[in-house]
């Protein structure tokens, strides 16, 4: 795994990146893409402090897990990049195009992501990349 299992090791990636970015230090490409996540989400500046890192971010409590939305725009980058599920490239334009809004068009794609990553784990199984393909496509 790139990043690793341990969720603290994960977690202080993202203090890393933003810390350097913050202080205008030499980055690693992946540092870079993590501190252009977070740059673009505020309201989570507040969050990247030693105390987040033991801190559970439960859905119960109707908590959004910083770290997984920022992982999972990471996520959806890449897809892009890669064009892999094959097609996402495309549907990623056409969101952008309807909406004006890339950032807001990457946030519609992580609902479907986040839907097909749930699933699989719960299945067991491996994501299903045609199912979320196919959910992106169906994005008004």
């Amino acid at each position: 795994m790139i990043f690793g299992e341990d969720r603290n090791e994960l977690r202080r990636m993202y203090f890393d990146a933003w810390c350097k970015h913050e202080n205008s230090s030499p980055m690693t490409l992946l540092e870079s893409q993590i501190a252009g996540v977070i740059a673009k989400h505020p309201e989570y500046h507040g969050l990247l402090t030693d105390e987040a890192l033991a801190r559970d971010f439960a859905p119960d409590d109707g908590e959004t897990n910083p770290f997984l939305h920022m992982g999972l725009h990471l996520a959806v980058g890449d897809q892009i990049s890669t064009d892999r599920p094959s097609g996402i490239r495309r549907e990623f334009s056409r969101l952008c195009s309807v909406s004006g809004d890339a950032h807001g068009a990457e946030h519609r794609m992580l609902d479907c992501l986040a839907e097909c990553l749930w699933e699989a784990q719960r299945a067991g199984s491996a994501p299903d990349e045609q199912r979320y393909l196919d959910m992106v496509r169906q994005l008004p």
